[in-house]
């Protein structure tokens, strides 16, 4: 079959505004899409305060650092993701991999540019991996510090309990979301209306923190950091994490709710948080230790510390389902081989738990935990891979808009260049702790973009081969007496990658069996740059002739594919193919490298490696395995 493919849904599902209230849907976008923004509270005032940053704990300060990090809410999500990402759904469908297909199509007469733009996409979502391991990490961790306020003596126990926490945490992934999922928007309800209600007891006490409104005193204080803005603006970014998922959830909620959730309640309550602590420090600048848990009475800690590990644990679990969702998008765009994807509920095709994607993150987590041991060191990693993303997403969404939803370049530049300003000012800011943890997430992108790139690249030389050493189906086909030929009452069906020549696995049967099958199937499977693929546009049918038809199935991204139950569709264009009497086979592919192959020999056993451990076609395409025939074939790159 083509490039890649997984799953069992067959048909787009209704929006979740034709399922769910608003309401229902503003409360479940509360619990997924804000958890991780919503913990940045935990950590950020104090590390815009640390020693390296070189800003200075005072009154003026104070004023100024609370107004960039509120004047950054308002551009960079508010007026950059709110209002003008969310618009650039992919029919529906938000996230890095689905804007990347959307500006590829923007520009598919180019093809040039449009491969360019696919490469700058699965590098942005590469770099989202980098996010799912700090994310748990700096969360979990800046939670867990609380617990040195209760008594010092536990400060021992901080990454060991956190390690248990993140263990525990990956280990219930394959029971499914769906229960706790329910939980999740009471929960950090909860938490955004405690952020807002403490951080205004100590704003009436410190009314002059509200100056931080003022948009001059945001800019005053950029100005007078001088070179040293770049590390004031690497700690405030820390304020930012978390807005990419509000476009990557959108297909779960829809534009609406999330808009809701933002302006209604976390944007208040983050901003009132962050005013809040502005307000501590300004009283009371020895608070800078821990300046959110220093927000609660000292009866009110410990209930403080268990609500800020639940909200991480929320954060941690949105970074880790979207992980998912990520590399099952990956995987049917062609950029990653198959992988086992298990359905946790029956109802909703995107609970998935993917058990390979799930350790490899635990792993991560739990070393960047014991790694970094603080979330103070963990900030010098968090911010490059999201600030980075944020500019990729910037580049993409102009070609969305300027090119597929024409709109005048000039408005387009110049909202283009205002965000990308933005985004360079965020990126250099993040680059200066590149030797202080930064290189983690970038590293851990690097690996993962060489792997896609390289699966990507050694699937088309795979085709190449296929298409260059066999036989044109359709002469072949011609040349067939089926009157002299064995026929086995049973229909066959053959995936193939290129529906034009003749699939390995009919030869071989031909060869070795001497029988040819009453009705024969070259099936093709197809996924596309969009995310959903309608029902009635997911067959097509063509008599070959001597009892042949080539079969093509198209999905989208998004889609899960049961191939039994898509070709049941056949029927209506004239070839019923019964559950029960239809053989599959299948032509396993070994990879033999080969020098002179256009990819580096590295690359090749690469290819060849990751080839060889794919996951199986049989439960990637929900094969009946009872029915099932391999036949091995060997494919030079």
């Amino acid at each position: 079959m083509t490039a890649t493919a997984r799953s069992l849904d067959t048909e787009q599902p209704a929006t979740p505004l034709q399922r769910q209230g608003t309401a229902a849907l503003t409360l479940g976008a509360l619990g997924v899409v804000y958890g991780d923004i919503g913990t940045s509270p935990l950590y950020t005032v104090k590390e815009i305060f640390a020693p390296a940053t070189g800003v200075a704990l005072n009154a003026h300060n104070l004023i100024g650092a609370v107004s960039v990090i509120f004047w950054a809410l308002m551009l960079v999500v508010t007026l950059k993701y709110v209002i003008l990402i969310l618009r650039a759904d992919n029919r529906g469908e938000g996230g890095g991999l689905a804007l990347t297909a959307l500006a590829a199509h923007a520009v598919r007469s180019r093809p040039a540019l449009r491969h360019a733009l696919l490469l700058l996409g699965v590098f942005g979502a590469t770099l989202f991996y980098g996010d799912s391991v700090i994310t748990p990490a700096i969360s979990v961790l800046g939670a867990m510090e609380g617990l040195q306020l209760v008594t010092p003596l536990l400060a021992p126990y901080v990454v060991p309990i956190t390690v248990v926490i993140v263990v525990g945490l990956f280990t219930v992934q394959r029971f499914g979301t769906g229960l706790v999922g329910k939980l999740f928007g009471p929960i950090i309800v909860l938490w955004f209306v405690t952020l807002g209600a403490i951080g205004v007891v100590h704003i009436v006490e410190q009314p002059a923190i509200l100056s931080a409104l003022n948009p001059v005193h945001a800019w005053t204080f950029l100005l007078e950091r001088g070179w040293y803005v770049f590390a004031a603006v690497g700690a405030i970014v820390l304020a930012l994490t978390g807005a990419e998922a509000l476009y990557a959830d959108m297909g779960h909620f829809g534009r609406k709710p999330i808009q809701l959730a933002w302006t209604g309640l976390v944007l208040p309550g983050l901003a009132l948080n962050y005013m809040g602590q502005g307000a501590l420090l300004m009283a009371d600048p020895t608070a800078i230790e821990n300046p959110f848990y220093r927000l609660f009475p000292e009866a009110f800690v410990l209930p403080a510390l268990v609500l800020a590990t639940l909200a991480a644990i929320i954060a941690s679990q949105a970074v880790i389902s979207g992980a998912y969702s990520m590399t099952k998008q990956a995987i049917q765009l062609g950029f990653l081989p198959r992988m086992a994807i298990k359905y946790t509920s029956a109802r909703e095709a995107g609970q998935i738990y993917m058990p390979a994607v799930n350790w490899v993150l635990m792993a991560g987590v739990v070393a960047a935990v014991v790694g970094f041991g603080s979330s103070s060191a963990l900030a010098g990693a968090y911010g490059i891979a999201v600030t980075l993303t944020m500019m990729i997403t910037t580049v993409l969404t102009y070609f969305v808009v300027s090119e597929g939803w024409r709109l005048p370049k000039p408005l387009a530049i110049g909202a283009t260049v205002f965000f990308l300003a933005i985004d360079v000012l965020l990126v250099a800011g993040c680059a200066v702790k590149f030797f202080d943890g930064g290189w983690f997430p970038l590293a851990l992108g690097l690996v993962l973009f060489g792997l896609m790139s390289t699966w990507s690249r050694g699937r088309e030389r795979v085709l190449q081969g296929i298409r260059r050493d066999g036989l044109e189906l359709q002469a072949f086909i011609d040349s067939l007496d089926p009157k002299t030929m064995h026929r086995a009452e049973r229909t066959a069906v053959y995936p193939v990658a290129d529906p034009g020549t003749v699939p390995q696995a009919l030869l071989h049967n031909l060869k070795h069996n001497q029988v040819l099958h009453e009705r024969n199937v070259v099936l093709t499977v197809k996924f596309h740059e969009v995310p959903w693929v309608p029902m009635n546009e997911r067959v097509e049918v063509q008599a070959l002739g001597h009892s042949f038809w080539r079969v093509t199935l198209h999905f989208g991204f998004m889609n899960t594919p049961d191939v039994p139950k898509a070709l049941a569709l056949t029927e209506s264009h004239g070839l019923r193919i019964p559950v029960f009497e239809t053989s599959y086979f299948l032509s396993r592919e070994t990879v033999v490298p080969t020098s002179g192959g256009g990819m580096w020999r590295w690359r090749e056993r690469l290819f060849a490696a990751m080839s060889h451990n794919a996951g199986g076609v049989v439960d990637f395409f929900r094969l009946p395995g009872n029915a099932v025939v391999e036949l091995g074939t060997r494919v030079p790159i």
